[in-house]
């Protein structure tokens, strides 16, 4: 996989409280296959991670991006700069309650997804077609369950990201 995304940068986009096996293993993939990561955030410093049962880690953030899934999906700046990375045709990764935003941006309709299994109903209410896998993908929307799905999900990502935009890939 090194080298397979020299030159490219990937937005990691969190606040305090997300889950941080969640973050720092699809970094640290994407991260070997070349990529330049940064985590967005909507406040400048640091955010603490969630690891298990305790508080986590703490990382840099980029002001001006986005949070965590279940505010995230409250703040329309953050629901606009995810759509438009459907707009561009870019790939998009996300995980467990990360497709909760992607409902807002108005992108699920008609794409096959999974995510974490309470967010079943959400997902085929918006139009979605739900299926109970590690990884699926679809016209460069990678999405999966949970952290026991991270190796799927990285190898995945880090694929679709190699491949650059994609046909069809924008919103509906």
């Amino acid at each position: 996989m090194a080298g397979k995304l020299d030159g490219k940068r990937v937005a990691i986009v969190a606040t305090d409280g997300f889950e941080q096996s969640e973050l720092t293993e699809p970094r640290r993939a994407l991260e070997a296959a070349g990529a330049r990561t940064e985590i967005v955030s909507l406040r400048a410093g640091k955010i603490r991670g969630w690891k298990s049962r305790e508080w986590g880690d703490a990382f840099e953030v980029l002001p001006g991006g986005v949070m965590n899934p279940d505010k995230l999906r409250m703040d329309s700046d953050a629901v606009s700069f995810v759509r438009k990375f459907f707009d561009d045709r870019k790939p998009v990764g996300a995980i467990c309650h990360g497709p909760w935003t992607l409902i807002d941006a108005g992108v699920v309709k008609g794409r096959q997804m999974t995510s974490y299994p309470s967010l079943r109903q959400d997902l085929i209410n918006a139009g979605a077609r739900w299926t109970d896998a590690e990884v699926v993908t679809d016209k460069g929307l990678v999405t999966s369950r949970r952290p026991d799905d991270l190796p799927a999900f990285n190898a995945k990502l880090v694929e679709e990201i190699a491949e650059g935009a994609h046909a069809h890939a924008g919103a509906d």
